[in-house]
Protein backbone atom coordinates (compact mmCIF):
# COMPACT_ATOMS: atom_id res chain seq x y z
CA UNK A 1 0.00 0.00 0.00
CA UNK A 2 1.23 3.53 -0.93
CA UNK A 3 1.38 5.33 2.49
CA UNK A 4 1.73 8.48 0.53
CA UNK A 5 -0.93 8.28 -1.31
CA UNK A 6 -2.98 7.80 1.90
CA UNK A 7 -1.79 11.20 3.45
CA UNK A 8 -1.96 13.05 0.62
CA UNK A 9 -5.79 12.17 0.55
CA UNK A 10 -6.26 13.30 4.25
CA UNK A 11 -5.55 9.81 5.81
CA UNK A 12 -3.37 10.58 9.17
CA UNK A 13 -1.78 7.17 8.99
CA UNK A 14 0.66 8.38 11.47
CA UNK A 15 -2.55 8.67 14.26
CA UNK A 16 -2.87 4.89 13.02
CA UNK A 17 0.56 3.81 13.82
CA UNK A 18 0.36 5.06 16.92
CA UNK A 19 -2.55 2.88 18.44
CA UNK A 20 -1.54 -0.11 15.87
CA UNK A 21 2.20 0.07 15.82
CA UNK A 22 3.05 -0.52 12.80
CA UNK A 23 2.02 -1.07 8.74
CA UNK A 24 1.13 -4.62 9.04
CA UNK A 25 -1.22 -4.03 11.68
CA UNK A 26 -2.55 -1.07 10.41
CA UNK A 27 -3.05 -2.76 6.59
CA UNK A 28 -5.03 -5.65 8.64
CA UNK A 29 -7.24 -3.04 10.31
CA UNK A 30 -7.99 -1.35 7.70
CA UNK A 31 -9.16 -4.84 5.69
CA UNK A 32 -10.83 -5.78 8.39
CA UNK A 33 -13.07 -1.86 8.37
CA UNK A 34 -13.50 -2.62 4.74
CA UNK A 35 -14.82 -6.09 5.07
CA UNK A 36 -16.87 -4.56 7.58
CA UNK A 37 -18.18 -1.17 6.49
CA UNK A 38 -19.90 -3.21 3.45
CA UNK A 39 -21.93 -4.96 5.85
CA UNK A 40 -22.42 -1.92 8.12
CA UNK A 41 -23.53 0.52 5.37
CA UNK A 42 -26.58 -1.22 4.70
CA UNK A 43 -27.77 -1.26 7.87
CA UNK A 44 -27.23 1.70 8.66
CA UNK A 45 -28.88 2.46 5.70
CA UNK A 46 -32.04 0.71 6.72
CA UNK A 47 -32.23 2.16 10.12
CA UNK A 48 -31.92 5.79 9.08
CA UNK A 49 -34.65 5.14 6.50
CA UNK A 50 -36.30 3.42 9.23
CA UNK A 51 -35.99 5.96 12.01
CA UNK A 52 -34.34 3.87 14.26
CA UNK A 53 -31.99 6.13 15.79
CA UNK A 54 -30.88 3.81 18.43
CA UNK A 55 -29.57 1.60 16.43
CA UNK A 56 -28.12 3.79 14.22
CA UNK A 57 -26.41 5.57 16.59
CA UNK A 58 -24.75 1.85 17.40
CA UNK A 59 -23.12 1.68 13.89
CA UNK A 60 -22.21 4.93 13.68
CA UNK A 61 -20.57 4.86 16.87
CA UNK A 62 -18.70 2.11 15.45
CA UNK A 63 -17.49 3.84 12.47
CA UNK A 64 -15.89 7.14 14.38
CA UNK A 65 -14.43 4.69 16.46
CA UNK A 66 -12.79 2.49 13.35
CA UNK A 67 -12.14 5.99 11.56
CA UNK A 68 -10.14 6.92 14.72
CA UNK A 69 -7.82 4.06 14.56
CA UNK A 70 -7.29 4.54 11.18
CA UNK A 71 -6.47 7.59 11.10
CA UNK A 72 -9.72 9.44 9.48
CA UNK A 73 -10.06 12.30 11.15
CA UNK A 74 -13.20 14.05 8.90
CA UNK A 75 -14.88 10.54 8.72
CA UNK A 76 -14.47 9.85 12.50
CA UNK A 77 -15.97 14.00 13.38
CA UNK A 78 -18.61 13.44 10.66
CA UNK A 79 -19.93 10.26 12.44
CA UNK A 80 -19.51 11.41 15.70
CA UNK A 81 -21.92 14.39 14.80
CA UNK A 82 -24.21 11.61 14.01
CA UNK A 83 -23.91 9.48 16.97
CA UNK A 84 -24.98 12.31 18.90
CA UNK A 85 -27.67 13.71 16.76
CA UNK A 86 -28.97 10.15 16.76
CA UNK A 87 -29.07 9.59 20.46
CA UNK A 88 -30.65 13.22 20.63
CA UNK A 89 -33.65 11.30 18.25
CA UNK A 90 -32.63 14.17 15.64
CA UNK A 91 -33.89 12.77 12.59
CA UNK A 92 -34.14 15.56 10.35
CA UNK A 93 -30.06 16.34 11.18
CA UNK A 94 -29.36 12.62 10.53
CA UNK A 95 -31.65 12.23 7.15
CA UNK A 96 -30.18 16.20 6.03
CA UNK A 97 -26.54 15.41 6.83
CA UNK A 98 -26.51 11.59 5.48
CA UNK A 99 -25.29 12.09 2.07
CA UNK A 100 -21.98 13.64 3.35
CA UNK A 101 -21.48 10.78 5.87
CA UNK A 102 -22.09 8.21 3.06
CA UNK A 103 -19.30 10.18 0.60
CA UNK A 104 -16.82 10.17 3.11
CA UNK A 105 -17.31 6.53 3.89
CA UNK A 106 -17.26 6.28 0.12
CA UNK A 107 -14.21 8.32 -0.25
CA UNK A 108 -12.15 6.48 2.30
CA UNK A 109 -13.01 3.12 0.00
CA UNK A 110 -12.13 4.63 -2.99
CA UNK A 111 -8.27 6.56 -1.26
CA UNK A 112 -7.54 2.79 0.43
CA UNK A 113 -8.28 1.04 -2.74
CA UNK A 114 -5.91 3.36 -4.96
CA UNK A 115 -3.34 3.37 -2.73
CA UNK A 116 -3.19 -0.23 -2.06
CA UNK A 117 -2.91 -1.06 -6.47
CA UNK A 118 -0.40 1.64 -6.51
CA UNK A 119 2.48 0.49 -4.94
CA UNK A 120 3.84 -0.68 -1.94
CA UNK A 121 5.34 0.74 1.20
Amino acid sequence: MDRSFLEENGVNVEAGLELLGDMDMYNETMNDFLSEINEKMPKVIEYKNSGDMPNYAILVHSIKSDSKYLGFTHLAELAYNHEMKSKENDVEYVNANFEELENEVNKIIRTYKTAHYTKSY
